[in-house]
């Protein structure tokens, strides 16, 4: 008996270190949603900072937009004639409708959420694209979310079409992301 304890400690202690390890080095690259598997998608959850409040402002329709367009310098351009910041704020709004709540969640402050995202097309003949990968895509979005000042969450994901007509499916998706962050541990 004297000897079996300490065998069942050290299993139980492995078992335990063995989880643990696990879950600390999975992978980055796990996807949570199935529209975050259509194109490359990189996502970054400050855990630490007010999530849950600013997706509450954000479906209480408190939030502000902050957006850029960062064109293609070294190839002939195929969004600059096809889509403003305007237009593109314009496309968020009306994605960003479908999230707000008819009956809004009431929020202990009136701080507003700051969607600040921009824009980047693919520069395809751009020097530092090291191999065909990088040339595969038509351009991404970036998204930042901040409340209260701190950055809550952050995502990247490709659009793949020259014609940026796949640019509304990728801010759903962000903004489906971004939101069922809340509904994760329900």
């Amino acid at each position: 008996m004297n000897k079996i304890l300490p065998l069942v400690v050290i299993i139980l202690f492995s078992i335990i270190f063995y989880a643990i390890f696990k879950e600390a080095t999975k992978s980055s690259k796990v996807k949570r949603l199935e529209c975050q598997t259509k194109t490359t998608t990189f996502e970054k959850i400050f855990v630490e900072n007010p999530i849950k409040s600013a997706i509450d402002s954000f479906e209480s329709n408190k939030y502000e937009i902050n957006s850029d367009i960062k064109y293609s310098k070294y190839m002939k351009s195929h969004l600059i004639n096809i889509l403003t910041k305007e237009q593109s704020d314009e496309k968020l709004k009306k994605i960003i409708d479908k999230y707000i709540n008819e009956k809004p969640i009431t929020n202990k402050d009136d701080k507003k959420l700051l969607i600040d995202y921009y824009i980047y097309e693919n520069d395809k003949e751009d020097s530092g694209k090291k191999n065909n990968e990088a040339k595969r895509y038509a351009g991404y979005l970036v998204f930042e979310f901040k409340y209260d000042d701190k950055l809550v969450y952050k995502i990247q994901t490709d659009y793949m079409n020259l014609d940026a007509n796949d640019l509304e499916e990728r801010m759903d998706c962000v903004l489906n992301s971004f939101t069922s962050i809340n509904k994760k541990g329900k």
